[in-house]
C-alpha cells in the first residue's frame, strides 16, 4: 500500500456531486481528510491523504480528473531553497504533519516532501523565506473575477 496527499480542486459546477464516496465506493481507496476549503456556490478544496495500490491511485485520480476535478500531487509543491535555509528550526514547530523535523544528531532541519500537506505554516514561520511554494488557500479577487482557480505556485 502506498500513500499520496493531493489537493483536489472542485468548481462550483461539480463540488455537490459525490466524486469522495465513488473514490472510496468504485476505487477501494482509503482516505483521510486533512484540510479542506469550500466556499459554498464558488469552490471546494480539500486536501486528502489517499491510501492504496499503485495501480488504485493511478485509476482514482484519473477517474476523480475525468469528472472535472484539479488535481495536484502535493510531494513536490512546497520547496525548501538549501542555500537559504540556516536550520533554524522555525518551521518545525509549526510543521503539524512532521514534514519539517530536525536531526538531534546533526541538528539539520530534515524536509520530508512526502509528508507535506501544503498548508504553507512554514513559508510564514521562517525567517529567511527559505520555503515556498503552493497552499490550499483560495485567492478572493481569482474568485470574483471568475478566473481560473487551478493553484498558484509562488517559487
Amino acid at each position: 500500500m502506498m500513500k499520496k496527499n493531493v489537493l483536489l480542486i472542485f468548481t462550483q459546477e461539480i463540488m455537490y456531486k459525490p466524486i469522495i464516496y465513488r473514490l472510496v465506493k468504485d476505487h477501494d481507496i482509503v482516505f483521510n481528510v486533512l484540510e479542506s476549503k469550500i466556499l459554498p456556490k464558488q469552490e471546494g478544496r480539500i486536501i486528502l491523504e489517499l491510501t492504496g495500490s499503485e495501480e488504485q491511485l493511478e485509476n482514482a485520480l484519473n477517474f476523480v480528473r475525468d469528472e472535472g476535478v484539479v488535481v495536484e500531487i502535493l510531494a513536490n509543491r512546497i520547496k525548501r531553497d538549501e542555500d537559504l535555509c540556516t536550520h533554524c528550526g522555525a518551521c518545525t514547530a509549526v510543521c503539524r504533519t512532521d514534514a519539517l523535523s530536525i536531526d538531534r544528531e546533526t541538528m539539520e532541519v530534515i524536509f520530508c516532501p512526502e509528508k507535506c500537506v501544503a498548508c504553507g505554516l512554514c513559508k510564514l514561520a521562517c525567517p529567511v523565506k527559505a520555503m515556498s511554494g503552493m497552499s490550499i488557500e483560495v485567492d478572493p479577487e481569482e474568485l470574483q473575477s471568475g478566473e481560473s482557480t487551478v493553484p498558484q505556485l509562488d517559487l
